[in-house]
C-alpha cells in the first residue's frame, strides 16, 4: 500500500482517466485552474458543504475531514447527520449513478465508521433536480465492496510507464486533452 493516503476524490478521478489526477495536482499545486462548466457546477455543489452552511443543526457534520485507515484515503464528507446516521454526497446533476460516486461514499462511509459513527444510511444528492439515491452499504454490495478495493489497489499500482489511454470518448470530453501527452485523439 502506498505510503501517502489517497483522496477520496480521486476515486472517481482514477475511473475516469488516472492522468487527470496528475492535472488535478497541477492546478492545486501550481495555480493552473482548467475548469469547465462540469467542475465549476462541482465546485459549487460543494459550498455550503466545505462552508458548514447547509444546514445549523448540531447534529449535522459538514465538510469535515476524514480519514480512513483501512484503505488509507483521505477527504471530505459532504454531510453526516449524526442523529439519523444519514451519510449524503451532494453532486450538482445525476444523470447516472456512476461507481466513482459509490466510491467516494463508501470511503466517507469507512471513515466516519473507524471514527466511531455509525452510519445507517447512504445517499446520492442531486441538486438540480432534487432527487435522492439511495446506494447499499457496502457489506449489502459485495460486488460494489470488490470493485471499490480493486481500484484502490489499482489506483496504488498505478504507473504511468504503463498507461495507454484508448477509450476516445474520455479523450473526447475531458477538458485536460490539449495539454495531454496520453491523449488517444492526438494523431502519433
Amino acid at each position: 500500500m502506498s505510503e501517502q493516503p489517497l483522496a477520496i476524490s480521486q476515486l472517481n478521478d482514477f475511473i475516469f482517466c488516472p492522468v487527470s489526477i496528475f492535472f488535478h495536482s497541477l492546478e492545486d499545486e501550481e495555480n493552473i485552474m482548467v475548469q469547465d462548466s462540469f467542475q465549476l457546477n462541482g465546485t459549487d455543489a460543494h459550498k455550503h458543504s466545505d462552508f458548514a452552511t447547509y444546514s445549523t443543526k448540531k447534529s449535522v457534520l459538514q465538510g469535515i475531514s476524514v480519514y480512513c485507515e483501512k484503505y488509507n484515503l483521505i477527504g471530505k464528507i459532504d454531510v453526516f447527520d449524526k442523529k439519523s446516521g444519514v451519510l449524503t454526497e451532494r453532486k450538482k446533476k445525476i444523470k447516472t449513478v456512476y461507481d466513482g460516486y459509490v466510491f467516494q461514499i463508501y470511503a466517507q462511509y469507512f471513515s466516519l465508521i473507524e471514527m466511531g459513527y455509525k452510519v445507517n444510511e447512504l445517499r446520492l444528492y442531486s441538486m438540480d433536480d432534487n432527487k435522492t439515491y439511495t446506494v447499499l452499504k457496502p457489506e449489502e454490495d459485495k460486488i460494489m465492496l470488490e470493485k471499490f478495493e480493486n481500484i484502490i489497489s489499482e489506483m496504488n499500482d498505478f504507473s504511468f510507464a504503463d498507461f495507454k489511454q484508448s477509450n476516445i470518448n474520455k479523450c473526447q470530453k475531458c477538458i485536460y486533452e490539449p495539454l495531454c501527452s496520453f491523449s488517444c485523439l492526438k494523431k502519433e
